[in-house]
């Protein structure tokens, strides 16, 4: 067997001479990298599961639901949760208070107030010491919310 560099593959154990604890390693092509890549893997592979099945969630929402909670998640993305389970967590919330607001027939003023950037930041709070929100996110966030009530109201 020749000797590689740690990204190079190990071959089979059927092409060299090898030790048995050589032979061991596999059947198939397994680079030293990727060793140490299983543990970040299933860490990418979780949260975004997580966050797909999040945004299933979210789509299924009635359309001006699902308005606000994509102008809620978008403020929130300023934020930065001390770690991605607080953040994946905050928005499977999230989604939980929208889901049982339609379930109970509350009206988005009812979940979110008057004041949707404080709701907003409270909301945020539970999960993060906070970040900056442009004020310009702000506006964008009371915007998007007076949109979504307008239409509620006229469907009502």
């Amino acid at each position: 067997m020749s000797t590689s560099s740690p990204d190079e593959a190990v071959t089979s154990p059927d092409e060299a001479t090898t030790s048995p604890d050589e032979a061991t390693m596999s059947d198939k092509e397994v680079t030293m990298s990727d060793t140490g890549k299983s543990g970040l893997i299933s860490k990418v592979i979780g949260p975004k599961k997580r966050w797909r099945a999040y945004k299933e969630r979210a789509r299924r929402l009635p359309a001006n639901h699902r308005t606000a909670v994509e102008a809620i998640e978008r403020y929130l993305m300023h934020f930065v949760p001390t770690d991605g389970d607080s953040n994946q967590s905050m928005f499977e919330d999230l989604a939980d208070l929208f889901e049982q607001a339609v379930a109970d027939g509350t009206p988005i003023r009812g979940i979110v107030g008057e004041d949707p950037v404080e709701f907003a930041d409270a909301f945020a709070q539970n999960y993060s010491e906070g970040g900056f929100v442009p004020a310009r996110e702000r506006e964008r966030l009371t915007a998007s919310i007076e949109d979504c009530t307008r239409e509620e109201n006229h469907e009502g």
